[in-house]
């Protein structure tokens, strides 16, 4: 092993490391310049209730349709991998279906919800 290479074991240890380390320091930051915004709106007289997104519910149901789908998309992919042998390819391409269609029935419902 030469002086420059990092073996494979290590980075395998490292990277789940640095990767939950920066989420979380994202996670931290976001929180912070969420607080500091607010505080400047209740600094100029307003109320940081105006501010506030009543989305809650339609978020919540583009994520679930999405993963949904994806679930059905591994289901399809398995499938497709068993019956004719199409090994990555079918995993990738019902994905990428059927997680757009879990998305597109999310827009479709949103919209009939907001006539």
């Amino acid at each position: 092993m030469e002086g420059g290479e990092i073996s494979v074991a290590v980075m395998g240890v490292l990277l789940p490391i640095i990767i939950s380390l920066g989420a979380f320091v994202m996670i931290v930051y976001l929180r912070k310049f969420e607080n500091i915004e607010r505080m400047s709106i209740i600094d100029k007289g307003l109320s940081p209730d105006l501010f506030k997104s009543n989305r809650v519910a339609p978020t919540t149901i583009r994520w679930a349709l999405l993963l949904i789908g994806v679930g059905i998309g591994f289901l399809m992919g398995y499938w497709l991998d068993r019956v004719f042998d199409m090994e990555e390819v079918g995993y990738f391409s019902m994905l990428f279906i059927f997680g757009g269609i879990g998305l597109g029935l999310a827009y479709v419902l949103e919209e009939r919800r907001q006539k």
